[in-house]
């Protein structure tokens, strides 16, 4: 379809992960015309996109949004960089491609909130409908760590989202991870895409197993798609607001236009059926305070007109923070450590493997291996005792908890994370490997430090909080569109937070000192930085904790699907309350963030998505 319709039935804002599903599912219907407003560009052609180890370099460029979050106390008062794609497919454009699936525990609990029929049996069909499955030949299955999974998807999946075991499939750590971790009584018994609870398991990433290139939203869902009539596609297009028809109750208010902004002219679409929010967890709730719905006080103070009086807009953030501990590896162990240094020769030789025959350290950025674990037994009853002395505020309160919830959510959340925490077989931690140290660039505003890689070879297990209690929230501070929201996740502001990441990072010396994961480490063990030797000493946990800890990128909830009593954006179906016609489809709406990485979380929720749009029309 041509760009200079003027009316569309669908009007999509971001083409990123999600709205790239959902403009492809939807525009198989030949009698619905779908527009995607993006404001990146299509960059899949860069070799920094397509190919997995240069990913990193995406950061801070065009394609990145580059936020920062305000100063957060409980990490010594640094800002952290949230980084998020503005391309083209979004953040799939430009992340590590990390592809692991959420637990049953967690989706489960989305309904626990009030979310008729959102539970880990609806929504494993999607997440099946997402993405295709690696075949891996039974030979190769002991030595990729998945010998002793009893069962692989029956009927392969055979999504869009192309995914394989990354790098080389005799890499030993695989099979050490899985042996390790089998050892302690903790194997992932089967694929965990088919129901995960806790264990190790070799992952999965979004790297196409032909072409060891990225497999993302653009090549997946959008360019085998690009030439329907009915699909229409506008890059660098930024979005202004949401113009809306106020007419006087009883009838209903009603998304009319989209104004967006495209080679320095301001243009408007109209809307036929919806608008669809697909901007992602710091822009879709921007949007809609632009548009007039939000926290009615919030609005006034930018001289907005209320549309929608929704305080939970912007409400409920979420976001995964990390830590890490490096171990310097045995000599012969192949890593990706002079990638890290950009050493020249080791650079030109990679890119010749890679163009010549798709092989070597390029193909994957170093994640083989996760986990995702409930803490040791002796730490349960310290953390039911820590659960007991912070309760969530009584509902007669009028102030927001520790958590930066209101006292009805609060108490919801407080019940859902006591049972997950206490749970031995719900993860409260997930844990990663890198086959190389992770050095830190110098990061604008960031204040702390560049930390450059170091001579050497290393190994590195990071683990992030899988179901933080903490609430943050992301709001616009200026009525001008161009000016950034001001992003404040409250990174360990609950005092549990910081309690249960702490327990986790001191089970990394437990894991990193078993067999035979032990056997690729020097021995005895050497860390890369001297302040991670932690000693079993919780405290000194907690202050690596403060001082080392960043974001994974994986913001969720701030258009949380829930009932408006608790605080929720958007209703069961994704529809905006108080509006008929305005949806809310990527993680933003995500009640409680994924278990780990979110990207195949968010594939399936988008996937769901439009059949929930389809049922509607």
């Amino acid at each position: 379809m041509t760009a200079d319709t003027t009316s569309f039935d669908y009007v999509i804002v971001g083409g990123g992960t999600a709205g790239l599903v959902v403009a492809a599912r939807l525009s198989e219907n030949p009698d619905y015309r779908v527009l995607v407003l993006e404001a990146g560009v299509d960059n899949s052609a860069d070799p920094r996109v397509h190919i997995p180890a240069l990913y990193s370099a995406l950061a801070y460029t065009d394609a990145d949004w580059g936020f920062s979050t305000e100063p957060q106390p409980g990490l010594n008062g640094r800002q952290i960089p949230v980084n998020q794609g503005k391309a083209l497919g979004g953040s799939s454009s430009i992340n590590a491609r990390v592809f692991v699936p959420p637990t049953k525990t967690l989706v489960d609990a989305w309904e626990t909130l009030g979310n008729q029929g959102w539970t880990w049996d609806a929504l494993r069909p999607y997440l099946a409908r997402a993405y295709t499955s690696p075949e891996v030949d039974k030979s190769l299955e002991k030595a990729m760590g998945i010998g002793e999974w009893t069962s692989r998807e029956n009927d392969t999946p055979r999504g869009p989202i192309q995914t394989s075991f990354p790098g080389s499939a005799s890499h030993p750590i695989r099979e050490a991870w899985a042996e390790t971790f089998k050892m302690n009584g903790l194997a992932m018994a089967h694929d965990p895409f088919l129901e995960s609870s806790v264990g190790g398991f070799s992952c999965l990433a979004s790297i196409d197993p032909a072409t060891k290139e990225r497999s993302n939203a653009t090549t997946a869902y959008y360019h085998p798609n690009k030439n329907r009539e009915n699909l229409c596609v506008l890059t660098s297009a930024r979005v202004m607001k949401i113009d809306f028809d106020m007419a006087l109750p009883p009838a209903p208010i009603r998304a009319t236009a989209v104004q967006y902004e495209q080679d320095g002219e301001l243009r408007t679409v109209a809307v036929a059926k919806e608008v669809i929010l697909a901007a992602g967890a710091f822009q879709s709730p921007k949007v809609l305070e632009l548009s007039g719905i939000g926290d009615a006080q919030l609005l006034a103070q930018h001289g907005i007109d209320v549309v929608q009086d929704l305080p939970g807009v912007g409400e409920n953030l979420q976001d995964h923070v990390v830590s890490s501990i490096s171990y310097r590896a045995r000599d012969d162990l192949e890593t990706l450590d002079a990638l890290a240094r950009q050493e020249p020769d080791a650079i030109g030789q990679a890119m010749q493997q890679y163009t010549s025959n798709r092989s070597g350290p390029l193909t994957s950025v170093g994640v083989y291996t996760y986990a995702y674990l409930s803490l040791p037994a002796q730490d349960q009853q310290q953390l039911r005792e820590l659960l007991g002395s912070n309760p969530p505020p009584d509902e007669s309160s009028s102030s927001s908890s520790s958590s930066g919830s209101q006292p009805p959510l609060a108490r919801a959340l407080h019940d859902i994370g006591e049972k997950m925490l206490l749970d031995p077989q719900t993860p409260s931690g997930a844990y990663l490997s890198i086959m190389s140290q992770a050095p830190r660039p110098d990061v604008p505003n960031s204040g702390y430090p560049a930390d450059p890689a170091v001579p050497g070879k290393f190994f590195t297990i990071a683990a992030m909080l899988s179901h933080p209690f903490s609430r943050g929230s992301v709001h616009i501070q200026s009525r001008d569109p161009l000016v950034d929201p001001a992003i404040d996740p409250r990174y360990l502001s609950h005092p549990l937070d910081e309690e249960v990441l702490a327990r986790h990072m001191l089970h990394i010396e437990t894991i990193a000192t078993s067999p035979p994961l032990a056997r690729l480490l020097q021995q005895p063990l050497a860390r890369r930085d001297p302040a991670s030797h932690l000693a079993a000493d919780l405290d000194a946990a907690k202050r690596y904790l403060r001082a080392k800890s960043t974001s994974m990128w994986h913001p969720a909830g701030s258009c949380a699907m829930m009932p408006r009593a608790l605080g929720g954006v958007v209703d069961a179906r994704l529809r905006v309350y108080g509006v008929s016609n305005l949806r809310v489809v990527d993680s933003s709406a995500i009640p409680l963030i994924s278990t780990a990485n979110l990207q195949a979380t968010v594939y399936a929720f988008a996937e769901r998505a439009a059949d929930l749009i389809k049922e509607t029309w």
